[in-house]
């Protein structure tokens, strides 16, 4: 969709070029979702893949995510020794309601920035316990956790003029083992739930659970929990909402058979290490 009130784009070059963004100019980096609705409040765009940040970066701690890294480079990271939760990565970005032509042009920073509850980088770094690095607007920088940093449908910890520069994943949780499911309403559809669980290494288990609830809710426990306090607390989670992808109370029943499942793939998992 055109947006027919802009007047100017910024190709970001230095961070100082931000200085441009406010109210009516935001950040552009592949536009999926930007150019998806009419936006008449717009006058400008900066444009920060002219940043050119690298897209996957590994380093000694873990993998750092440039926020313009698109679906398609992140879907084709390439395994290192000891990563049992590589499979995650391309797991999350299938859960994308897009075509592979999206996949080219959608980036991990934009979809996280949307914000929608469906978001599957929000569920892969939230999962991940990724870390996120802001570039706030008053020019310091700002580490968010990533499971704190969406807050709503359609809202996060980002203020006008900040942006999203990094997602951070640690290494501990690149050596975790990962199990993953999706639903939806027909096969190609929004996602409904999607849930990620995480086993570390020290046998402590995370439960993830998006695209079902408002924000990103976490359970987590030191060691594997049983069937009956796995359930019990997801029943407890207070932000299942209904929309036209799935009722609150579908996504309830659906939170508690995915996380089961997923609960039983790693306890076998953990079996087998």
């Amino acid at each position: 969709m055109d947006l027919c009130t802009l007047t100017q784009i910024t190709a970001a070059r230095q961070r100082s070029d931000l200085g441009a963004l406010g109210p009516t100019v935001v950040p552009l980096a592949g536009g999926s979702e930007l150019f998806a609705d009419p936006r008449a409040h717009l006058t400008g765009l900066v444009d920060l893949q002219t940043f050119d940040w690298p897209a996957l970066t590994v380093t000694d701690e873990g993998l750092v995510i440039g926020a313009t890294c698109t679906l398609d480079e992140l879907s084709r990271l390439p395994m290192r020794a000891g990563w049992a939760a590589h499979p995650l990565f391309y797991q999350c970005c299938t859960a994308l309601f897009g075509s592979f032509k999206v996949w080219n042009v959608a980036t991990v920073g934009g979809n996280l920035a949307t914000s929608l509850p469906a978001g599957p980088m929000i569920t892969l770094a939230v999962a991940l316990d990724a870390e996120l690095l802001v570039w706030r607007a008053d020019g310091s920088d700002d580490v968010v956790p990533a499971r704190s940093f969406v807050t709503g449908n359609m809202t996060n910890v980002l203020a006008d003029g900040d942006v999203l520069r990094s997602i951070h994943v640690p290494l501990a949780s690149l050596h975790a083992q990962t199990a993953y499911r999706k639903i939806a309403l027909s096969p190609l559809g929004r996602s409904g739930a999607v849930l990620a669980g995480r086993l570390d290494v020290l046998g402590a288990f995370v439960l993830t659970v998006t695209a079902a609830t408002l924000r990103p809710v976490q359970l987590r426990y030191s060691v594997l929990p049983t069937a009956h306090v796995l359930a019990r607390d997801i029943a407890t989670i207070d932000c299942w909402f209904t929309d036209a992808h799935g009722a609150a109370d579908w996504r309830r029943a659906m939170g508690l058979l995915l996380g089961e499942e997923i609960r039983v793939e790693l306890e076998l998992a953990g079996g087998r290490a």
